[in-house]
């Protein structure tokens, strides 16, 4: 039976849009390590599951172009999105094509977006957003406008926020309009490719600031070290990345391994003084291979890491030693208060392990509006509706481990510490030698003077041991640090009977 003519048209003008049509195009990406917008989103998602919205659409730009070029030029006016599953699993995906116009963003392709969005809202699809791209273009005379400020997108893209979990990546230049996609969105996956940048090169020379390459404005090194970018990966790892992310937020895994416990037992060093990586033990109370670490090179004082504990997900915050000696830091408690809000609209229960000597002091910190920026941890802390299980692994001190716990040791479902751990108002030697300052000045041999300190604190050590603090109940246990993945379960099948734990769906902050 031969083919009627309106669906060999509909043949042709399918043909016209995938990548097939365009092979010199495709070439030149692929020769700068690129992908194409449709191999990307087929990267992503389970083979043959993608549904497309808006694949016809073109450019506004008949008053400057024919309607051939066009056709050519302007595929799906830059933006390719629908709906798709990954793992069987429900989501959106769209992706801007850099090889229309540099990935840059047409009022048609505005529309399609928000048309997506709002589907996306309906069904609560979790995304992923392939953000990379060039920003607002110019040359859309088409449409009667003239500043083009009422676009909707960025407005209804920000205003999911919270309401389905939102992943972006980026492999290549993402600057201006692209940028805020990625900015608004929960997480950002960036490969070593990228440049993100609020404006790129044109703009910057346009604005007389001078002339820069795409690579140079915002390079990958720079936005891991700034806390823009979560996850750093290279370009052939991004989708990799992208999917494991947003497994977190598909809910509970089925299968798992633990890791061996007793390495617990001998994790953290003897003495307050010694450092230690902090990761191993967040990996062994996790289930194998499930921990991602985010933002690791900024603040790296503070660890933040999702991983998931009997298949369940999870958000860790942890003090790294290594790093401030684990004080917190006006960076660490922007980064901890926007994961504890992440966390908290999205129903995963947080585990804070804390080995910190308290806030950082001094008029250098206080230079980076210590003040302000630390208590954004303990409002984050304080408006918790998941479940909050604090571990004091070694030294629990002062406003810095009541921040790590939720504003007090009372705030979290179960305060627990490890049998070496000691906890006070400030460091135990700090509040020795301010408490017995006029009796230590009166001592008048500097040896005679340090042992007298050096026993002094022996003696509030004792007074402070984990053991005398559950003592006089200001924490719920002391255990066995073998036995704290084995607690931790227990307690959040308690708070998450029949899987009740939904998350606030209150929006997460930017920063």
């Amino acid at each position: 039976m031969p083919i009627r003519p309106e669906l060999l048209d509909l043949l042709a003008r399918r043909a016209l849009t995938e990548d097939a049509a365009r092979p010199e195009a495709v070439a030149r990406l692929h020769a700068r390590g690129g992908r194409t917008a449709r191999e990307l989103i087929g990267a992503l998602v389970d083979e043959g599951s993608f549904v497309e919205y808006g694949r016809y659409v073109t450019a506004a730009q008949e008053q400057r172009r024919s309607v051939d070029e066009l056709l050519d030029r302007s595929v799906a006016d830059g933006i390719v999105g629908g709906l798709a599953t990954i793992d069987g699993q429900q989501v959106a995906v769209l992706s801007y094509d850099y090889l229309v116009m540099a990935g840059t963003q047409g009022f048609r392709g505005h529309t399609k977006t928000d048309r997506l969005f709002e589907v996306i809202e309906r069904l609560a699809l979790p995304t992923v957003f392939f953000a990379a791209g060039g920003g607002g273009r110019p040359g859309d005379v088409d449409l009667p406008m003239v500043s083009g400020l009422h676009a909707t997108t960025f407005a209804e893209w920000a205003r999911l926020s919270g309401t389905v979990p939102r992943i972006a990546v980026v492999d290549d230049n993402c600057f201006a309009g692209n940028a805020v996609i990625a900015g608004c969105s929960d997480l950002i996956v960036a490969s070593d490719r990228a440049s993100l940048g609020m404006g790129g090169p044109a703009m910057i020379a346009g604005g007389g600031l001078g002339d820069f390459a795409a690579s140079e404005v915002g390079p990958i090194d720079v936005m891991t070290t700034n806390g823009v970018v979560d996850v750093a990966t290279s370009s052939e790892e991004v989708v990799p990345a992208a999917r494991s992310l947003l497994g977190y937020f598909l809910g509970r895994a089925e299968s798992w391994t633990a890791p061996e416990q007793d390495f617990l037992r001998d994790a953290v060093p003897e003495g307050e003084r010694r450092a230690y990586d902090v990761l191993p033990i967040v990996e062994t109370i996790c289930d194998e291979d499930t921990v991602t670490v985010l933002r690791p090179d900024f603040a790296p004082e503070l660890l933040t890491a999702l991983g998931r504990i009997e298949g369940r997900t999870v958000g860790v915050v942890a003090n790294d030693t290594r790093h401030t000696a684990g004080a917190i830091t006006a960076d660490a408690g922007d980064k901890a208060a926007r994961f504890l809000q992440l966390c908290d609209a999205y129903g995963f229960p947080v585990v804070s392990l804390v080995d910190t000597p308290g806030m950082m002091v001094g008029p250098d910190a206080e230079k980076t509006a210590m003040v302000r920026h630390t208590s954004r941890l303990l409002i984050a802390g304080a408006r918790l509706s998941v479940p909050l299980v604090g571990v004091v692994l070694r030294r629990g001190y002062g406003l810095g481990a009541q921040a790590m716990l939720g504003g007090s040791t009372r705030e979290p479902l179960m305060t627990l510490a490890w049998p070496g751990a000691h906890l006070g108002a400030m460091g135990l030697e700090g509040a020795v030698r301010l408490s017995m300052r006029k009796e230590l000045e009166a001592i008048e041999d500097d040896a005679e003077r340090e042992a007298a300190v050096q026993e002094l604190v022996a003696h509030a050590q004792s007074h402070a041991s984990a053991l005398n603090v559950a003592r006089h109940f200001e924490i719920d246990d002391v255990i066995d640090p073998a036995e704290t993945r084995f607690v931790l379960t227990r307690l959040l099948d308690a708070a998450d009977r029949d899987g009740r734990l939904q998350g606030s769906r209150r929006p997460v902050d930017a920063w």
